[in-house]
């Protein structure tokens, strides 16, 4: 007896050292640390994209907030976190209900009812309208609409963080259908330069001045370049149709986009450094933000269960056995008073529910801190990327106005007879390799500037109403 005695005192004990943690041990990364520069990031307009002055990308923008499933998905969560806040709010009010029931019943002749009802069958009616209005003395219910406050907040920003991650995968897209249409110019070009080679190497043949091997090989060359023709029309037919996907069109939408303006890489307004305000701008880190607070309320509620719960309870009714009797004056019945409820044992679910509700706060202070990491690294990276392909654009102008001019005179010395075919094939080649190159370094250059464009915040500006609680700290 007392060993069993002991184990039941010892279990309780034991679940209390074997519980998980309730104390945080997560802290929100402190801005200070980043490195950010003095300067803020210079405004962007929300249709910032307007800026490369290209009528067809702002209709296709358009057509990317309307029809885009990944956007659609965003805005039905948005819809669902509000309804969840709805549901919340409710619980701060009264509940009324009406309850009604008519039973046949077989009455015990040894309870409550004396003969001739016991021991016959009877109906036994209950009609009562209800009342119940939680009082919320430990803030419970106050946290948990503040979390679902704080749901909503987050989910919205959700949206708009979609939106920018969108507005960059389509200006990718949009800037790798503007190489593909590049690398078709330097494929047709190729195939005329290749054509001249070819009809120069044949005058030189029939004149005696070259062999047969030349000329086959200035054939094998052209067919070459025909070849690429094919593969640039290809990467221009994917591009479209990632472009279509993209705006949540098919097949339908392919013959409706055509080549890029030039004005693709107009210039935009972009930070030197990073950005002072960079938390402020981006809607990630503010949803992430959100979120700590909304799990900061949580295990606010979850706390409060270790505390009673009060309730005032009303109800008003009839109670009668008998059809006849149901609704006479002597069937009537009412009560009021609290209702309280106390754990005592719960075999430690209320510590299990608040040592989760901790961990959730953890998560979420991780996941912050993640996304503000990754957000000064995105950043960074493409501030250095700007800088860099900037440099490799200059030296690249000068390699390729260099290659240009060095094919134009081997070509013109091999019409005269100067020299022989291999070192104008040699500068065709290398003219050929700098355009691409060329292509590849602007079309690079564009989307880093849109990267760093994005990563600053791009046209995001979140409004007082949707901003979170600044205190996130747990």
């Amino acid at each position: 007896m007392k060993t069993s005695l002991a184990l039941l005192i010892a279990l309780p004990l034991a679940a209390c050292v074997a519980a998980p943690s309730t104390t945080p041990s997560q802290v929100p990364v402190a801005s200070s640390s980043l490195g950010l520069g003095q300067a803020s990031a210079p405004p962007v307009q929300v249709d910032w994209w307007k800026a490369f002055n290209d009528p067809q990308l702002d209709r296709l923008v358009a057509q990317l907030l309307t029809g885009n499933p990944t956007l659609q998905g965003a805005l039905a969560r948005i819809r669902a976190a509000q309804a969840e806040l709805s549901v919340a709010r409710t619980a701060q009010y009264p509940n009324i209900n009406i309850d009604g029931s008519e039973t046949r019943q077989l009455l015990s002749n040894d309870y409550l009812y004396p003969r001739p009802f016991g021991g016959s069958w009877q109906w036994v009616g209950d009609a009562e309208a209800r009342f119940r209005w939680s009082l919320d003395f430990w803030g419970k219910q106050a946290a948990l609409i503040d979390r679902a406050s704080s749901a909503s907040v987050a989910a919205a920003l959700d949206a708009d963080a979609a939106k920018l991650a969108l507005a960059g995968m389509f200006a990718q897209s949009y800037v790798e259908l503007l190489l593909a249409w590049q690398n078709l110019d330097i494929a047709h070009e190729t195939v005329d330069e290749r054509q001249t080679i070819l009809d120069l190497t044949q005058s030189r043949v029939t004149a005696g001045l070259e062999n047969e091997a030349s000329l086959e090989q200035a054939r094998a060359l052209l067919a070459l370049s025909r070849m690429d023709v094919r593969r640039a029309e290809a990467q221009r037919d994917i591009a479209v149709h990632a472009i279509a996907a993209l705006t949540g069109q098919g097949a339908q939408a392919y013959a409706g986009i055509t080549r890029p303006a030039a004005g693709i890489e107009n210039a935009m307004p972009l930070p030197t450094s990073l950005p002072a305000d960079l938390l402020a701008r981006r809607p990630d880190i503010l949803a992430a933000q959100a979120r700590i607070q909304a799990a900061v309320r949580g295990r606010d509620a979850a706390h409060a269960d270790f505390y009673p719960n009060i309730d005032l309870a009303a109800f008003v009714g009839f109670q009668a056995v008998g059809l006849a009797n149901m609704f006479g004056g002597n069937a009537v019945v009412a009560g009021v008073g609290p209702a309280l409820h106390l754990p005592i044992f719960d075999a430690g679910r209320i510590r299990a529910q608040y040592s989760r509700a901790t961990a959730d706060l953890d998560a979420a202070v991780a996941d912050y801190n993640a996304t503000v990491i990754g957000a000064v690294r995105q950043t960074a990276d493409a501030l250095t990327q700007v800088a860099s392909l900037s440099d490799q654009r200059a030296q690249q102008k000068l390699a390729l106005d260099s290659a240009t001019r060095a094919f134009e005179l081997a070509r013109e010395r091999y019409r005269l007879g100067l020299s022989g075919q291999i070192p104008m094939l040699t500068a065709e080649a290398t003219l050929r390799e700098a355009r691409r190159e060329m292509a590849v370094i602007v079309s690079q250059s564009t989307n880093q500037r849109v990267t760093l464009l994005l990563s600053a915040g791009g046209g995001f500006a979140p409004n007082s109403s949707d901003s979170p609680a600044k205190d996130a700290t747990p």
